[in-house]
């Protein structure tokens, strides 16, 4: 399969991901009418979300490293919250209509789509997702 198909997979399962955050995560919300600028705003966020992880994430850990190692890689739930809120943030720079309110809210929303993304890649065959 192509690296496009597994790019817009990894793209859908993040967007589902932050559906469910969005669901059963009080204080992380999509603000958008109706249903289609919804999972458009999902998409928009996804992308975001993987951007400032394939960009950010790596550096952090790299720099960070001996904060990992002395908290046996809990730090690791902090770094995660504070790119979610980071995601949010800039989701509302550009004026999408996605709202993370606080640590608490991204804390559990990075913890829900950490989740919700092992779950679904674990469900979706390997041939269609090459991670």
């Amino acid at each position: 399969m192509s690296n496009a198909l597994a790019l817009t997979i990894r793209v859908i399962v993040i967007a589902v991901s932050l559906w469910v955050a969005t669901l059963i995560v009080p204080g992380i919300d999509n603000t958008a009418g109706t249903s289609s600028s919804r999972a458009g705003t999902l998409i928009v966020v996804a992308l975001i979300f993987g951007l400032i992880n394939a960009v950010l994430k790596p550096l952090i850990k790299v720099v960070g490293c001996p904060f990992y190692v002395l908290t046996l890689g809990l730090i690791g739930l902090v770094v995660n919250a504070l790119l979610f809120m980071l995601v949010g943030y800039i989701a509302e720079g550009l004026g999408v209509p996605f709202r993370v309110e606080g640590f608490g809210p991204a804390f559990v929303g990075a913890i829900v789509v950490a989740v919700v993304g092992f779950v679904l890649h674990f469900l979706i065959p390997d041939r269609l997702d090459h991670r």
